[in-house]
């Protein structure tokens, strides 16, 4: 129990939890980015400000590692805290557009439509992220490198749609 008298979940179980609903999200997003990887996306047109691709790898792993942290945090809060429902859902609509936006652009050679996705994942990381301040700072802020990062890919992918149309 918490200062508060409310039961906490167990902090394992949602650390187990989280790892393996991020960890699923990766592993979704890496199969259809590598089987791609240096096939068609090796010959599209990039924008100039394009990273090595060795740099997504490194960035990735960071970012999903502090999702994972951030949805733990919350996860471990008492079942009973109001609005926790609303902020564990948006977490698991953003990821889910995660996984899918690597499915829609490198497994479906769709930047258009994995433009779309993108400005969708944006809306469900600041819905999640304004969702996790409301209860503990440090999980919203494990996510705050997320969206920039997301904002950057999004510049990415809008060139990359640009210049291949």
């Amino acid at each position: 129990m918490d200062a508060t008298g409310q039961t906490r979940r167990n902090p394992l179980r949602a650390a187990a939890i989280s790892a393996e609903l991020v960890l699923t999200a990766a592993a979704i997003g890496n199969a259809a980015t590598f089987a791609n990887l240096k096939t068609w996306y090796a010959y599209l047109h990039k924008p100039a400000f394009t990273p090595p691709n060795w740099v997504f790898g490194p960035a990735w792993g960071t970012l999903y590692v502090l999702m994972a942290v951030a949805f733990w945090r919350i996860l471990t809060l008492p079942d009973t805290a109001r609005n926790k429902r609303f902020a564990v859902t948006s977490f698991l609509v953003q990821l889910a557009l995660n996984a899918s936006w690597s499915v829609v652009f490198f497994g479906m050679h769709s930047p258009a439509g994995a433009l779309v996705v993108i400005a969708l994942m944006i809306v469900a990381i600041v819905a999640t992220l304004i969702s996790f301040l409301r209860f503990d700072r440090p999980a919203a802020l494990c996510l705050v490198p997320y969206l920039a990062w997301v904002c950057f890919a999004t510049a990415l992918n809008a060139g990359v749609w640009s210049l291949n149309r």
